[in-house]
């Protein structure tokens, strides 16, 4: 079976199929780490990327050649192909020019493709300091609604379309639309800031329900416009990051009356067109959150954030229906090879027995796990995906 006969199978529940081996993703520190270690790539790090940044894995969807991809990882492993996503442009239209407004030795004051105001080090050494956001008011939003998120489809759709058409058509990997920084909270969140939008729950909810309907039907259009073109869609996906270690950022209330309207309209669109399997990706602990997100149609969550107190094996006791990625301790290939073999044993023989999940680490590997750590980690891991490791010990 290729990946994306996998990936229907697993999503299915499926145990009768091996679930796909892939991972996340890596941060640029930690190749380069593995390197100076002894791991025996040939293309080294993607060109031009600098240690703080993100280099992707099989788990996050792509664009063949557009994001960069971990292809030496991918291949010690050999990894089973990963998410594609097709290349929408699902909000700013024109998006902002990145603009310099202010910098000296250390710092620059920038306005960036999202129209947020910040803060950074030229050394890239930190994160930014945020200092403003496009929409304060409903005057900013109107402005920028006119301005750049105008009805229409436009240049939201690739100028090669056609030609991915022609190549979605053979595929062998699974293909998704949405993702990354689309949401219902995650979107607007980048629009207001942090402060902004939570007191605007309250100071300013009719503003909160409008964004969220102009992008909601948004979306759909966009959508539509791409299945009407034929193009056959594995999943969908949307990015939120609406949780920390405490719990949800926003009440099961505020999702109840700000976000659940909007996926019931938005995953009620893409099921009657045959787009069965809806994901989400948001860190920290979204336990509180799991049975809004069924409730509106989603099928499965991601990357099950283990410090932030997710277990992914009391969320399936309590969740069976739910499709499970990640929930593997990103921690736990830098404590060695003891603290590997726990997590997985705790964990792989009581899920791959359930079926619906994929198991990788839960999130950007971070550069305190060394080579040797990772490497035993993913052997192991294999081993277990394989059938080599005993699954039904301890999987009751």
């Amino acid at each position: 079976m290729n990946a994306r006969e996998k990936f229907h199978a697993i999503m299915k529940f499926d145990t009768s199929v091996q679930t796909l081996k892939w991972e996340f993703g890596y941060w640029a520190d930690t190749l380069l780490r593995w390197y100076s270690e002894g791991f025996p790539g040939k293309h080294g790090i993607p060109g031009g990327l600098k240690g703080g940044e993100e280099v992707f894995g099989e788990g996050i969807p792509w664009k063949e050649g557009a994001e960069p991809f971990a292809t030496d990882v991918s291949d010690y492993f050999s990894m089973d192909q990963g998410f594609e996503r097709v290349p929408l442009n699902l909000l700013f239209d024109p998006p902002f020019e990145y603009n310099v407004l202010e910098e000296d030795e250390e710092h620059r004051i920038i306005v960036d493709d999202m129209g947020i105001k910040k803060q950074v080090r030229k050394d890239e050494t930190s994160i930014p300091r945020f200092i403003g956001w496009p929409v304060k008011n409903r005057d900013d939003w109107e402005r920028l609604k006119s301005e750049r998120i105008k009805a229409g489809i436009g240049s939201r759709i690739p100028s090669d379309i056609v030609q991915l058409k022609d190549r979605y058509r053979s595929r062998s990997f699974p293909l998704t639309i949405g993702g990354y920084p689309h949401g219902f909270f995650g979107t607007i969140r980048f629009l207001m800031g942090d402060e902004t939008l939570f007191t605007s729950y309250y100071d300013q909810p009719d503003l909160v329900h409008e964004i969220n309907t102009t992008l909601c039907s948004m979306w759909i259009e966009v959508f539509s416009n791409v299945l009407d073109m034929g193009i056959e869609l594995d999943c969908a996906d949307m990015w939120e990051d609406m949780s920390y270690r405490g719990g949800p950022l926003i009440s099961p209330a505020h999702f109840e009356e700000f976000m659940s309207p909007y996926y019931k309209k938005l995953t009620g669109f893409l099921k009657s067109r045959g787009v069965k399997n809806i994901w989400v990706d948001t860190d920290g602990d979204c336990s509180k959150l799991i049975p809004l997100f069924l409730e509106c149609g989603v099928t499965g969550l991601s990357p099950m954030e283990v410090q932030a107190g997710m277990d992914v094996v009391e969320v399936r006791k309590q969740f069976p229906e739910l499709q499970i990625f990640g929930g593997i301790d990103k921690r736990a290939p830098a404590r060695g090879k003891i603290e590997i073999d726990r997590e997985l044993s705790s964990k792989l023989p009581f899920m791959l027995k359930r079926g619906g999940f994929i198991p990788y680490l839960d999130h950007l590997i971070p550069p305190d796990v060394p080579w040797e750590g990772f490497e035993y980690y993913r052997k192991e891991l294999t081993r277990y995906i394989s059938g080599s490791k005993n699954l039904y010990s301890g999987a009751k």
